[in-house]
């Protein structure tokens, strides 16, 4: 029998309240705002406005249920990057969009490399954790697996600063996992990177422009999709299951919001 085991965030539009003030314009990022039509209260109303009808016509009293989505971007709660994300050309050619991949690509064998006796807070996955977490599994990747980097990010919640401090991933592991032949990077991390703010003071004392964004920039020279935001990457065995990663179909956009699912044997 197959176990469906769920590694989606909610999409709470409460969650906003819970960022620090420093970071408040990354809302968008974390939920939507949700504007609630009750079948008894706004439902009705705009049930009657389409329908020319009045409430005393409901024949229950009540119209329908609906919401209004505002205020979200396409990397909204877990979600997967599209090549586009990390720049316009991929390996040369044009960079693809979230509706230029097709299903298949996006439902794969899944390994969990879990880094979390090694990994520390704002500082860098190694290549050598990477192999250390990958020995873990018994399995090597193989080409079109699911590699999910498992932090220990799920001790923290959005309340605590520690969420916004996670461990990162660097052009180094990134190209490592790929050149393996891994075509969807996941994690349970609000990113991929290492935090923005280490990364623009690494930028201030350095000037190496290599040091910006060099986990997502490693896609321009491999391609993959990013999986960020993940949850529930405990659940899962380390290998030996499959992994849908499912986005809504936004017309040539960089990403999209998903429901990500692994099937578990």
């Amino acid at each position: 029998m197959t176990r469906l085991i769920d590694l989606t965030q909610t999409l709470d539009p409460a969650n906003r309240a819970r960022l620090p003030p420093a970071l408040a314009g990354a809302a968008v990022v974390v939920a939507p705002r949700i504007e609630y039509q009750h079948p008894r209260e706004q439902g009705a109303d705009e049930f009657c406005r389409y329908l020319g009808c009045t409430h005393d016509d409901l024949p229950d009293g009540e119209g329908w249920g609906s919401e209004i989505l505002t205020d979200m971007s396409s990397h909204c709660g877990t979600h997967v990057d599209a090549p586009l994300h990390s720049g316009s050309r991929i390996a040369g050619a044009p960079a693809r969009t979230i509706t230029d991949i097709a299903l298949g690509e996006l439902y794969r064998p899944g390994l969990v490399l879990d880094v979390r006796p090694w990994a520390k807070l704002g500082e860098e996955i190694t290549v050598a954790m990477l192999d250390a977490a990958l020995a873990a599994t018994g399995a090597a990747i193989q080409p079109g697996d699911a590699v999910l980097i498992r932090t220990g990010q799920e001790r923290y919640s959005m309340d605590d600063p520690e969420y916004y401090q996670q461990p990162g991933m660097g052009r180094a592991g990134t190209l490592h996992l790929t050149r393996q032949g891994a075509t969807i990077l996941g994690t349970d991390a609000v990113g991929w990177d290492l935090p923005f703010g280490l990364m623009a003071r690494k930028f201030q004392q350095t000037r190496d422009k290599a040091v910006l964004w060099d986990g997502h920039k490693a896609i321009v020279e491999r391609e993959a999709f990013i999986v960020q935001q993940m949850t529930n990457l405990g659940a899962l065995p380390l290998s030996g299951f499959m992994v849908g990663f499912f986005p809504i179909k936004l017309a040539h956009c960089s990403a999209a919001p998903a429901r990500v699912v692994a099937f578990v044997d």
